[in-house]
């Protein structure tokens, strides 16, 4: 009887050295030594990516196969219709794929497990699960799609808020790794550094939304978004530098850097045409460099999704130091379920920008989250960040 357990704990032991070579092995090494938690993370976010790509293709260039077919008929808006129709078609299946793994590995603690092995392996299935749960929301009648459509905004929003969450925490644990540092004198030289070229940063950012977006005294609206962005930058840093937080300025400065960069998507995000947009109507032709802006936002937004799904920690309750030197080696290394729930989310989240937020709202090729209702979405993201910054 001790012979046998003997060589479970040595199968067991040995198993726990084999993941933790691949764990730190190279990013090749992962993918050669076959089905495991690191591997398929990165499958996870290349199937997302075709999910992108295809809903993508049905927007701007399905729409001539989607008029033949019967169930698409009746689309009231017109070619409008069948773009919106065939992105919330291809999302909705690029869901229920996640969907049916959140279900799936959701409460995974342990490696070697059963529901492990689905995670990590089992691609055969997945690869037939997959394209048939893409293929049967396009013989779902138009009236539950829409429906979906009104329920991918909810999602959607989930997600922003879940990535200003997994932002907002990296920021922080920047911040106190450098505070926490036995040198801590040389690392304040990196410190004021960084902050002051995100301070930097931040200002010419403003500087140049002003020139681009706000040309004269007339366009009120983008002089509003601009200024206030300014003043919430001036707000964290009060806020961290106040004796009772006493945050430094490292993180109002990063936080400043996010909230610049949101507040020029929300305003690179009003519909051309609009005689304040003057760098949206230079761009009003697709040429080269529009194609290249789509490309990288659209691949910006399957990176940041695959970030935050692997980021299950900052939504964890915080645990004393003890707890955390007591986990064991066999732990997954990320939390499966809340992975496949960002990624669920994010199929919602990727619908909403290429349709604009708007189910009735016209896409012009080659253009992503555009639109007044894309617009007003950052900026309500732009000062929800200010406020779980303020409250974290």
């Amino acid at each position: 009887m001790e012979t046998g357990t003997s060589v479970s704990n040595n199968n067991q032991s040995i198993r726990n050295d084999s993941y933790e070579a691949i764990k730190n092995g190279s990013w090749f090494n992962q993918f050669r030594n076959g089905c495991n938690p690191w591997m398929a993370r990165y499958v996870y976010g290349l199937i997302f990516l075709i999910a992108n790509l295809l809903a993508w293709a049905a927007r701007d260039y399905a729409r001539g196969a989607l008029r033949k077919v019967t169930r698409f008929k009746n689309c009231k808006g017109g070619e409008n219709c069948l773009g919106t129709d065939g992105v919330l078609r291809v999302s909705l299946g690029c869901f229920l794929f996640y969907f049916v793994m959140f279900l799936s590995t959701l409460g995974t603690s342990k490696t070697h497990s059963s529901r492990d092995r689905w995670h990590s392996g089992w691609w055969f299935v997945k690869l037939i699960m997959w394209p048939a749960l893409t293929i049967i929301p396009f013989l779902l009648p138009s009236s539950i799609i829409h429906l979906y459509g009104e329920i991918a905004h909810f999602g959607a929003g989930v997600f922003l808020l879940i990535q200003l969450i997994s932002v907002i925490s990296f920021i922080q644990w920047l911040n106190e790794c450098y505070q926490s540092q036995k040198d801590a004198e040389r690392c304040r030289v990196y410190v004021m550094l960084l902050s002051t070229t995100s301070y930097t940063v931040c200002i010419v950012g403003v500087i140049l939304m002003y020139i681009w977006y706000a040309p004269d005294s007339s366009c009120l609206l983008n002089i509003f978004f601009i200024t206030w962005t300014l003043f919430l930058i001036q707000l964290m840093t009060s806020i961290a530098l106040h004796p009772k937080v006493n945050a430094g300025y490292l993180t109002p400065a990063l936080m400043g850097l996010y909230v610049v960069f949101i507040c020029w998507c929300a305003i690179r995000s009003e519909p051309v045409g609009e005689s304040c947009n003057r760098k949206a109507a230079a761009s009003n032709r697709t040429d080269w460099l529009t194609i290249i802006s789509f490309v990288v936002a659209l691949l910006a937004m399957v990176i940041a999704t695959f970030s935050t799904g692997i980021d299950s920690q900052c939504f964890q309750f915080k645990k004393d130091e003890n707890d955390q030197e007591e986990e064991a080696e066999d732990d997954v290394p990320y939390g499966y379920g809340f992975f496949h729930f960002v990624f669920a989310t994010g199929a919602m989240y990727f619908a909403m920008l290429l349709i604009g937020w708007n189910t009735h709202h016209p896409m012009k090729k080659w253009t992503i989250d555009v639109g007044w209702t894309s617009t007003w979405v950052r900026v309500v993201n732009e000062w929800l960040a200010v406020c779980v910054y303020s409250k974290s």
